[in-house]
């Protein structure tokens, strides 16, 4: 039995409890990546993105690349995906993960229903350059339908 050397429970603070952040543009970096194994055996890109501005910075969300993979359809939407990640940071011939890393861009945070439990997770559904931006990433408040482009504000 694996032995915790007197771990004390009250003298550390729980790890939060994190809700979906609501749909939006969002300034953030990928501050991570690895190359990991399906559990079908298949291997594909991890990427850790944070966001770096505003009310949700720090939040991290995460988007895998299945790069290698027997379906071609499925690798040729991969490759779309890192294509558009790549110009948005300006890393157009990468020759490693890394070089992506810490460099800002605009992502487009959607919010979905997890197939397995039900419950909200975000996905990333877009990538642009932070040039993109105008002012502040636009963030629906939370329940409004009204597109940001046509809030006022």
């Amino acid at each position: 039995m694996p032995n915790l050397n007197g771990f004390d429970a009250d003298n550390v603070e729980p790890v939060p409890e994190f809700e979906p952040i609501p749909a939006g543009k969002y300034l953030a970096m990928i501050a991570g990546s690895e190359d990991k194994v399906s559990k079908q055996g298949h291997t594909y890109l991890s990427l850790e993105f944070e966001v770096i501005e505003g009310q949700y910075a720090g939040r991290k969300l995460w988007t895998n690349l299945n790069l290698n993979h027997p379906d071609a359809d499925v690798v040729k939407y991969a490759r779309a995906e890192l294509a558009s990640i790549c110009k948005a940071v300006g890393v157009l011939k990468p020759q490693d993960s890394t070089q992506l890393h810490n460099l800002p861009l605009l992502i487009t945070v959607k919010c979905v229903t997890r197939k397995d439990s039900g419950d909200l997770q975000n996905r990333i559904k877009g990538y642009a350059r932070k040039e993109a931006a105008a002012g502040q990433p636009q963030q629906a408040a939370p329940g409004s339908t009204t597109p940001p482009w046509r809030r006022q504000g």
